[in-house]
C-alpha cells in the first residue's frame, strides 16, 4: 500500500464526512458506508466509515474511517477519526 496516497485518499472522504450534519452521520451508526477507490498508483483502495456512541447515546459521535488495499494492509488498516460533539463542534480540535 502506498500510506502516502492512502492517507492523502482516507482523509479527503473523512472530510466530506466532516461537512455532514449530524442527524445524517447517524445513519453510519446502523449502516456503515463502504466503497473502493482507485489510486493513481494503480492500486484499488477499499474504504470504510462507521460510527458509534463515544460515551453514550446521544453524547459525543466518533467518525471512524479505514482505508486498505486488499492485501496484508486489509488486517491492520490505516485509520483516522474525528469526534462529533452533541452542539456541533470537533472535540479536540
Amino acid at each position: 500500500m502506498d500510506r502516502y496516497e492512502a492517507r492523502s485518499i482516507l482523509r479527503n472522504h473523512l472530510d466530506r464526512f466532516r461537512s455532514r450534519k449530524r442527524a445524517e452521520l447517524f445513519e453510519l451508526i446502523a449502516e456503515p458506508e463502504t466503497f473502493s477507490v482507485d489510486g493513481a498508483a494503480g492500486l484499488d483502495y477499499q474504504l470504510e466509515f462507521l460510527a458509534v456512541w463515544d460515551d453514550r447515546t446521544d453524547g459525543d459521535l466518533r467518525v471512524m474511517g479505514s482505508i486498505d488495499d486488499g492485501g496484508i494492509s486489509a488486517w491492520l488498516p490505516m485509520t483516522e477519526a474525528f469526534i462529533l460533539a452533541p452542539d456541533g463542534s470537533f472535540v479536540g480540535e
